[in-house]
């Protein structure tokens, strides 16, 4: 098992910058790649970011390609999304989440096998 805890999130105006990071403990030994998902009120959860963790190779959603960055600390266990230019649409729960292994394609959260209780970002216009 494989314990995820997010941190770092809360209120930010529009155009401002959050960091988030996301904790790892447990059997981290076995960990194919971690990521952010998020889900907006009456919306489905969707894909955010991926970072393969051997490789440090990262994908990202189109609609925060080039605000938003991934990186991982492999010393700390631990995954940060910094988070750029932010928009209100970008006002979500955020999950980390992490795979054990490559189970199919990056972006649907059904291929992941730990998750985060999630936390708020709320960015204000």
């Amino acid at each position: 098992q494989v314990q995820l805890v997010e941190s770092g999130g809360g209120l930010v105006q529009a155009g401002g910058s959050l960091r988030l990071s996301c904790a790892a403990s447990g059997h981290t030994n076995s960990r194919y790649a971690m990521g952010w998902f998020r889900q907006a009120p009456g919306k489905e959860r969707e894909f955010v970011a991926r970072i393969n963790w051997s490789t440090g190779s990262a994908v990202y959603a189109d609609s925060i390609k080039g605000r938003f960055t991934i990186s991982g600390d492999n010393a700390k266990n631990t995954v940060y999304l910094q988070m750029s230019s932010l928009k209100p649409d970008d006002t979500a729960v955020y999950y980390c989440t992490a795979a054990a292994r490559y189970l199919g394609p990056y972006y649907y959260p059904g291929n992941y096998d730990y998750w985060g209780q999630g936390i708020q970002v709320t960015v204000s216009s």
